[in-house]
């Protein structure tokens, strides 16, 4: 029987979950997590960003979420699709 994940199998509507492959050759990054929440208004949109000290900080200006979006952009261009992602983490649960 194959094992299925709680993460794959109940992913909310509109989540989608992208692999960057360890042996990319390029990893665009901003050098600390975020999160960047978006949904049909765009003014509305926001980054979340974990300090390195502890808590979150918001950034809703038009200037940074470009920024922050570029960085998603670069990382999608690096990623593999969605089925291959999904196929790649199956591959790995199935190695353990």
């Amino acid at each position: 029987m194959a094992v299925r994940p709680r993460c794959l199998a109940a992913r909310p509507p509109r989540t989608t979950a992208a692999v960057i492959p360890f042996d990319a050759e390029y990893y665009p990054s901003t050098g600390q997590s975020f999160d960047y929440v978006e949904g049909s208004v765009p003014q509305l949109d926001s980054v979340a960003l974990d300090t390195h000290h502890g808590g979150c900080v918001f950034l809703d200006a038009e200037a940074q979420l470009s920024k922050y979006r570029a960085v998603l952009d670069h990382m999608e261009s690096c990623a593999l699709g969605s089925a291959e992602s999904r196929d790649f983490i199956q591959g790995l649960i199935q190695d353990i």
